[in-house]
């Protein structure tokens, strides 16, 4: 059989481009290494699957980031302003209606973020897999790596397969994720392909993952979830990124949670090129240094005969005490009211600013997506095919693109594939 386009991997971005082709007429292979499609999909949003978020799109733009997007003809955009042309074509509203219509019930959470109304990513995955198992003109081949896209003279002329087996076809869209999640399918194996046609590759580095730092944690506080704080990331020179108020916890050997998941977006690279990074952590930032100063006054003038180790229950949680004990250089039984003015200071700026030395982050095996991948520069922004080689398109996790939680990543991967199954 004859195709109009090969898309290789069934993941999101797949699996949207290959309906998108099929909705449009178009004969459509889609080829999967693994036993099933769309194993990374099922498993977002530990299982809920975050499919969008509905912010207006000049409050999504700044959510996206690329190493890329400033060499394109207008240096310094972002990576959502590159994105502009996919977004204006398919965006969150389109994409929801897109399931409804497909009896996909969906239910919008804090934040704006979208959710299959049962909680299930099932959900989104089966409108996928039937759209397209309802669609004659699609074929489905499981089980098939894809070793190399071949070419002639500029123009994709189809793929290889591992086991030398040749399908030719003169469009293919390459949707093999990234390096996250890597026992999903994610191998990387796109960005391979697309180096070895010539594109340039921005080192892959994980995002959206748990952070290590240099300080032992103490086992007391692995687990412990700190909720209405803030954070904020600085390296030699300035602050790289500060937190909105939300949560955190504490891993064996760093920070995790909500609020470090979208810190590691600004810290992994630099992490990843061995800069070193400090982590502050605010605990108490509905108050300014001066009313935190008051405020300890008064709690020390109302508590004057209280030992010190005990009268920290008044600031702290029980897990962060031995933390706080070890940091402060204060007397564990000292009575309150022979705190010294400097020792009170000394406690409020550690309130105000819980230190921690980054080192490094966990590896893809944790990662939520990846970042970096194929250049911006190297790729049409309103078709995403590749400027280097008619007839290839590169959609999803394979671009230099990453968002932060909140169901901009997937909306990237869907968008993206919608706009090169059109434009083919």
């Amino acid at each position: 059989m004859d195709y109009d386009v090969i898309v290789v991997g069934g993941g999101a971005a797949g699996l949207m481009a290959a309906c998108t082709a099929a909705e449009r007429g178009l004969r459509v292979l889609l080829l999967e290494k693994m036993d099933q499609a769309g194993r990374k999909l099922r498993i977002t949003g530990k299982g809920r699957c975050n499919l969008t978020n509905t912010a207006p799109l000049r409050d999504t733009l700044p959510h996206i980031g690329s190493s890329t997007a400033g060499t394109t003809k207008k240096p310094g955009q972002s990576g959502g302003v590159w994105l502009r042309n996919a977004y204006g074509r398919f965006f969150n509203q389109e994409l929801m209606q897109w399931f409804e219509q497909r009896g996909v019930a969906l239910t919008e959470e804090r934040g704006g973020r979208v959710f299959p109304a049962s909680g299930k990513s099932l959900d989104i995955f089966m409108a996928l897999i039937q759209e397209l198992e309802g669609n004659p003109g699609v074929t489905i081949r499981k089980n098939t790596t894809v070793k190399a896209v071949e070419t002639l003279d500029g123009q994709t002329t189809g793929v290889v397969l591992d086991r030398g087996e040749r399908i030719p076809c003169r469009r293919v869209i390459l949707a093999t994720g990234g390096l996250s999640y890597p026992t999903t399918g994610s191998t990387g194996a796109g960005m391979r392909m697309a180096a070895d046609l010539g594109h340039t590759i921005v080192e892959p580095v994980p995002s959206l993952v748990a952070l290590r730092c240099e300080e032992k944690i103490p086992e007391e506080m692995v687990g412990f979830v700190l909720k209405n704080v803030q954070l904020s990331i600085s390296d030699s020179q300035s602050t790289i990124f500060n937190s909105a108020v939300g949560e955190m916890t504490f891993t064996y050997d760093g920070l995790a949670g909500p609020l470090v998941l979208s810190a590691s977006r600004m810290a992994t690279r630099p992490l990843h090129e061995k800069q070193t990074l400090t982590a502050r952590l605010d605990l108490k930032p509905g108050l300014t240094p001066e009313q935190m100063d008051r405020r300890l006054q008064a709690d020390i003038d109302q508590n004057g005969t209280r030992v010190f180790n005990d009268a920290l229950r008044l600031w702290l949680p029980a897990e962060l005490i031995p933390m706080a004990l070890k940091h402060l250089h204060i007397e564990y039984y000292k009575r309150l009211h022979q705190i010294t003015g400097e020792e009170r200071r000394r406690l409020g700026r550690w309130l105000k600013g819980v230190e921690f030395t980054l080192t490094g982050t966990h590896d893809f095996n944790e990662a939520v997506v990846t970042q970096g991948g194929v250049s911006l520069a190297e790729v049409n922004p309103k078709t995403m095919e590749s400027r280097l080689v008619k007839g290839l398109y590169i959609v999803g996790e394979l671009l230099d693109l990453d968002a932060d939680t909140g169901g901009y990543n997937l909306q990237i991967a869907f968008s993206t594939a919608h706009t090169a199954a059109e434009a083919i």
